[in-house]
């Protein structure tokens, strides 16, 4: 059992005691967000840090409305 705390730009987003370590590269879920893992540290025999990239989710535009007025 390894003891796995997630970071992203140094900011501590999930820590979970996990059977076995996941992958570099490999996309993962977070909290329902789609990230990619970018290094794994090992601190010592149980402890790792693994860092990660969130993927950029586009915001989306308001439709337009033609044709109504504002009122």
């Amino acid at each position: 059992m390894y003891v796995t705390h997630f970071y992203e730009n140094k900011t501590s987003v999930l820590s979970q005691l996990l059977v076995s370590l996941p992958i570099v590269e490999e996309n993962i879920k977070i909290k329902g967000r789609k990230a990619k893992i970018v290094q794994i540290t090992q601190m010592d025999d149980h402890n790792y840090h693994v860092s990660i990239i969130f993927e950029k989710v586009p915001k989306k535009q308001p439709l337009k409305e033609i044709g109504k007025k504002k009122r």
